[in-house]
């Protein structure tokens, strides 16, 4: 029996997106279905007996025959999740679980994203992903839902990535290249295995990429070590290296829609006469320690640290230059262990978290022959944030578990301004003080079949950026608040003995003083507090052995995301729905394995219309993508592969857009999507 350790997260349901592909079971054969634990980062248990919402995605749909540039590749199977920009990497990937982090016009806010235990939230809520190596990764886990009594501030959602560490290595090497449509190259190398008590796996990439639109080109290099040393049978001490060089990021901008009619390949005006982009350095260490035997429990603890160095031209004259160093550090532990409670097998968890973000940060005036003017701003922005938490499950009986969790955060937000040229010292701060909580409970209406309900409350502080001032001038927007959530499930999941899994859930969550974007005349997006917004919907996870060589997976999303009680000065927007967020969403998957290392692959992506403003004027039709992926290998001698792939990405020619930006001024709310793509590539494995 396979044994596959799946992680993440408590009190929303959970479906477990994938088992190894080669591994492929009978659909007449239910007793060997792969049991699986729900472990880390937080409480384990059975998937069985966890009212989690929590997808897992596996190695082989990570890697097999994909690119490996955003995440979106990997997670278009997992319901309740909204994917944009793809193809822009200086604007980031943009990701909303259940309507949080749709706010976001770059990047991702609202969700809290996790790689190897480090953090990558930083203390304001604002997160990065482009140094996650997805060459690397063996599987990623999705909460789908509000979990700040396990992560604190910015947890609407978790996206936590584990990367190989070696141990299923037998000090194997591979290299690996991959070209394609729009001068696509990328070459990518690893290596790996175990040597007495110690692991390791270092995997390095070099991706240059020109890209459809004008504008568009990335250069980037990417660097993901891990070693780790057995000291006992119970103890080990691991540690990590993640290096990112990013020279070049353009910035094509978004398009009216005249200007996408003329040629969805140009670049906006703006973003070209300016060279909008961005350049990154970034490296992160990381140690972690385990005793798994530590007083009859187990413990763990963490620390980390992090340096950003980031400039960015913004798509617009004026006070559009943007430069910062980011010193980021901080840790955790926590104690795990099981123990008899009032009579009852009980399983408990404590633990705290602290993180330190420091930000030296400048603004420049830049001229439309791209000449610095002037300089407008020169701050020291730093951000503090402790947690401490506990969690506990109890089986009342065999057939019902109860779940329990509480939460105290306390974030601080300074800014020192250091730009008197105006006459204005806007230094300041800001204090937030949080409890949140969460209550559920699992009934086993069978052996592979449970119900499930929850309530669980979370927050949100604004991070920096959504704390700039609409006036330009330095400091904290004292109109700004932060927005806190109550969200309530059902559900039920299970397996069904002709080879299907289903998970079903349906949801609720309301939500205060929800954070909204709005784009200014002079091209910056500032934010606002909405009164009050609701979410709810349902969402449906398949997952179908067909045959033991063909496997279905479907992901249906059905969502309203609306505004209950959201006035400004000039307007009422009250029943109107949410921008950036479509109601329907239907994701399929069907894939052929065959022997040795063939495959096959076809996705059909549905994403139903939503609007682009608050005012819901300006409707981004539905669309339909279709994308395809084939592979084989073969054997040479006893320890060496060789593997090809080839991909078409939009193979129907579907004109849609890659993102859409909420709330743009002039109009300019459209970043095409590129039509039909080819990739392709060979890996060498020895």
């Amino acid at each position: 029996m396979t044994l596959f350790l799946i992680g993440a997260g408590l009190f929303l349901p959970a479906t477990v997106m994938g088992q190894a592909e080669t591994s492929a079971r009978s659909a007449s054969e239910p007793e060997e279905r792969p049991a699986i634990l729900v472990t880390a980062p937080r409480l384990s248990r059975s998937l069985q007996d966890t009212p989690a919402a929590v997808s897992a995605v596996t190695r082989d749909q990570i890697q097999q025959g994909q690119q490996g540039l955003q995440l979106d590749e990997s997670l278009v199977i997992v319901p309740g999740l909204f994917l944009q920009n793809h193809n822009n990497f200086a604007q980031g990937q943009r990701i909303a679980s259940r309507g949080f982090g749709a706010r976001s016009p770059f990047g991702i806010r609202g969700i809290h994203v996790r790689v190897d235990g480090i953090p990558y939230t930083l203390p304001d809520g604002q997160a990065q992903v482009d140094a996650i190596d997805l060459d690397s990764a063996e599987r990623i886990e999705v909460i789908r839902g509000p979990a700040s009594v396990l992560y604190g501030n910015a947890a609407g959602g978790v996206i936590d990535v584990s990367t190989e560490d070696g141990s299923q290595r037998r000090n194997t090497a591979d290299i690996g290249l991959q070209g394609g449509s729009d001068g696509y190259r990328k070459l990518s190398a690893s290596q790996g295995g175990e040597h007495g008590r110690w692991t390791h796996n270092i995997s390095v990439s070099a991706l240059d990429f020109e890209g459809q639109r004008d504008q568009s080109e990335v250069e980037k290099r990417l660097f993901n070590g891990r070693v780790g040393y057995q000291i006992d049978d119970h103890r080990t001490l691991s540690a990590l290296v993640n290096i990112l060089d990013m020279p070049l990021a353009e910035d094509p901008g978004g398009l009216t829609l005249d200007e996408v009619e003329d040629d969805r390949d140009q670049a906006a005006p703006m973003s070209a006469m300016l060279d909008a982009g961005q350049e990154v350095e970034q490296q992160l260490v990381g140690l972690h320690y385990q005793d798994r035997d530590a007083g009859g429990g187990d413990f763990n603890l963490r620390a980390f640290a992090s340096w950003r160095d980031f400039e960015q031209q913004l798509p617009f004259p004026g006070s559009s230059r943007i430069r910062y160093d980011r010193f980021y550090y901080g840790g955790g532990a926590d104690y795990r262990r099981g123990l008899q409670l009032w009579g009852r097998p009980t399983t408990v968890m404590v633990g705290t978290e602290v993180g330190r973000q420091e930000d030296d940060r400048s603004r420049f005036a830049v001229n439309t022959d791209r000449e610095i003017t002037a300089r407008t701003g020169d701050e020291q922005q730093d951000a503090t944030s402790t947690g401490v938490f506990a969690l506990a499950d109890m089986n009342v009986h065999d057939r019902l578990t109860l779940s329990t969790g509480v939460r105290h955060d306390w974030v601080r937000l300074s800014i020192d301004d250091r730009f008197l040229a105006d006459g204005v010292d806007n230094s300041g701060s800001r204090t937030f003080r949080e409890w949140t909580g969460s209550l559920g409970a699992l009934y086993r209406l069978a052996p592979d079949h449970s119900l499930y309900a929850n309530v669980a409350t979370a927050f949100e502080t604004p991070t920096f950026t959504e704390f700039a001032r609409p006036d330009g001038q330095g400091g904290f927007n004292s109109d700004v608040e932060p927005q806190k959530a109550i969200s309530r499930e059902l559900g039920i999941r299970g397996y069904l003995s002709m080879g299907l899994e289903y998970d079903l859930s349906l949801f609720r969550i309301d939500v205060d003083d929800e954070l909204l974007p709005f784009e200014a005349i002079d091209g910056r997006t500032y934010y606002q507090n909405a009164g009050q917004t609701s979410r709810q919907g349902g969402e449906l996870a398949l997952d179908w052995y067909m045959t033991p060589s063909w496997r279905w997976h479907s992901a249906l999303t059905l969502a309203s995301y609306r505004f209950e009680d959201f006035e400004t000065d000039s307007d009422d927007y009250s029943g109107l729905r949410m921008p950036g967020l479509p109601r329907h969403q239907w994701n399929n998957r069907l894939t052929w394995s065959g022997r040795g290392y063939r495959f096959a692959s076809i996705e059909g992506l549905y994403s139903g219309d939503f609007y682009a403003d608050n005012a819901n004027t300006v409707e981004v039709d539905s669309s339909w993508v279709m994308n395809l992926r084939a592979g084989t290998g073969w054997q040479l001698g006893s320890d060496r592969t060789l593997k090809v792939h080839a991909g078409i990405r939009n193979l129907l020619e579907e004109e849609y857009y890659a993102n859409v930006r909420i709330n743009a001024n002039g109009g300019r709310y459209y970043e095409p999507a590129p039509g039909l793509t080819f990739h392709g590539g060979v890996e060498l494995a020895f």
